[in-house]
């Protein structure tokens, strides 16, 4: 079943006439503001929780209240985004964060900030599958790459810029001051809502036409920074188990290359989750480094990732096909996990920057690949769904991260741990790469066995169809 709001413009073979860059460079902006008023407030919390005396668990559990509703929420929030006008929910979702952003800079205490961040992140569980079912349809397919790098690069800036501007706003003005301007960060979705023409959800469309969609990212941690999985270019309807099944029968269990890659990058998160509490005490307190340099270290990784989705586009527009695309999102896992497990053998903050600006190039690879893997085999009608359904088992293997840190850090010094959650996240895709592989060759010889044939084809041998690029 698909939704539509007013905004539509007609289909030609099941694609726009002509992207709409204007949206794109509209909800690339929204992105880039809300972004950096997202990592602003985590970080000054984080160094503000470490500042006091607070351990492992104190900042754990933070993460683990941000996490947590975007886990238990997403069967709603993913029915919401398919079926609700996305105006609506960004405009309703964006005043609430505003507000829930205003007490939480007036709140004392753990307990209270830790009930204060659930209760944001339950707007961001909606605002998420939202924006990120929304891109795909806004460009053509040969436009999805670039599409898809512009809206990275935009999350890139805003995470780039908010670590070093939280260390130096907490060092001189405490945590209030970042997180006011979060608040403000949030002013820029309620704008992206109304001023869209693009629009999804709501009244049903009508025949022949194909919602048109923005996006934004879902975020999962690996190596000490969020990684977006965020949206990628247009594709066209595609059912379990690969290309030319039903699209009302579509199923993230039923498609099986699709459901091994979600599940590969959520058992390499719950392997490698734990830096992203260790990070905050082995940078500060074993490398004995100022609150500022936190922050440069910080946006070195997100630094790498702008350059990553730059660089590694082209690489993701040449792939051969979908399981092409699959096998790089190992590569990319691999690599940075190692440059993760490097950093525990640095003698200073200073070499975490080229270590971390290298694993960052890594993640924005990760997410130029498996943004155009979900948007290449999602329906488009369901893509609410479906990056909700992604972003909760990742965000859950996050959780689990999370938890192991706080404990670990109990009892252990966070350099070993820092070697230990790299480790850990090599082994996960270790483990996990022979299952993509079986699941990779699977998918390309069922396509070839599909793959209508023209007159005369039988005389040679066929090719696997190309889903991405041009």
């Amino acid at each position: 079943m698909s939704f539509a709001s007013p905004g539509h413009a007609a289909t030609v073979d099941g694609e726009l006439p002509a992207s709409r860059w204007r949206d794109v460079y509209l909800a690339a902006g929204a992105r880039a503001a809300s972004t950096c008023g997202d990592f602003l407030a985590a970080t000054a919390l984080a160094l503000a929780l470490q500042s006091t005396g607070a351990g492992g668990f104190a900042v754990s559990g933070v993460m683990l209240a941000a996490a947590l509703p975007l886990v238990l929420l997403a069967p709603l929030t993913g029915r919401l985004a398919d079926r609700v006008d996305s105006r609506r929910l960004l405009v309703v979702a964006g005043v609430g964060q505003a507000a829930v952003c205003v007490a939480l800079a007036y709140a004392e205490g753990p307990e209270v900030i830790m009930a204060l961040v659930a209760l944001l992140s339950c707007g961001l569980a909606v605002t998420q599958p939202t924006l990120a079912a929304l891109l795909p349809e806004m460009v053509r397919r040969a436009d999805l790459p670039r599409a898809s790098a512009i809206n990275q690069t935009a999350g890139s800036i805003g995470m780039l810029v908010a670590p070093a501007l939280a260390g130096l706003l907490v060092g001189n003005f405490g945590t209030r001051v970042p997180l006011l301007l979060d608040a403000v960060s949030y002013l820029a979705l309620i704008a992206a809502g109304l001023l869209l023409r693009t629009r999804r959800g709501g009244r049903r469309r009508a025949t022949g036409t194909v919602p048109s969609v923005v996006g934004d990212t879902s975020a999962v941690a690996v190596g000490g920074a969020a990684v977006g999985l965020g949206p990628a270019g247009p594709a066209s309807p595609v059912a379990p188990g690969g290309p030319g099944a039903a699209v009302g029968a579509w199923r993230l269990r039923r498609d099986p290359l699709l459901w091994t890659m979600v599940l590969a990058v959520a058992a390499t998160v719950a392997g490698v989750g734990a830096v992203n509490v260790i990070e905050v005490f082995y940078i500060r307190e074993t490398l004995h480094a100022s609150t500022t340099v936190f922050g440069l270290v910080s946006g070195a990784w997100t630094a790498g990732m702008l350059l990553g989705a730059w660089l590694l586009a082209p690489t993701a527009r040449r792939a051969r096909d979908d399981g092409a695309l699959v096998l790089w999102v190992l590569v990319m896992l691999g690599l940075a996990c190692l440059l993760v497990g490097l950093g525990a053998a640095v003698p200073d903050a200073g070499w975490l920057v080229l270590l971390w600006l290298i694993g960052g190039l890594a993640n924005g690879g990760l997410n130029v690949f498996s943004n155009l893997v979900m948007a290449n085999r999602v329906p488009p009608e369901q893509r609410g769904q479906a990056f909700a359904a992604q972003g909760a088992a990742i965000q859950g293997a996050g959780m689990f991260g999370y938890l192991i840190g706080g404990v670990l850090l109990a009892g252990f010094a966070p350099r070993p741990l820092v070697a230990v959650a790299g480790l850990a996240g090599l082994a996960v895709v270790a483990a996990v790469t022979p299952v993509v592989l079986r699941a990779a060759r699977s998918e390309r010889r069922r396509t070839v066995r599909d793959r209508p044939l023209p007159d005369g084809a039988t005389r040679r041998t066929p090719e696997p169809t190309v889903t991405v690029g041009s």
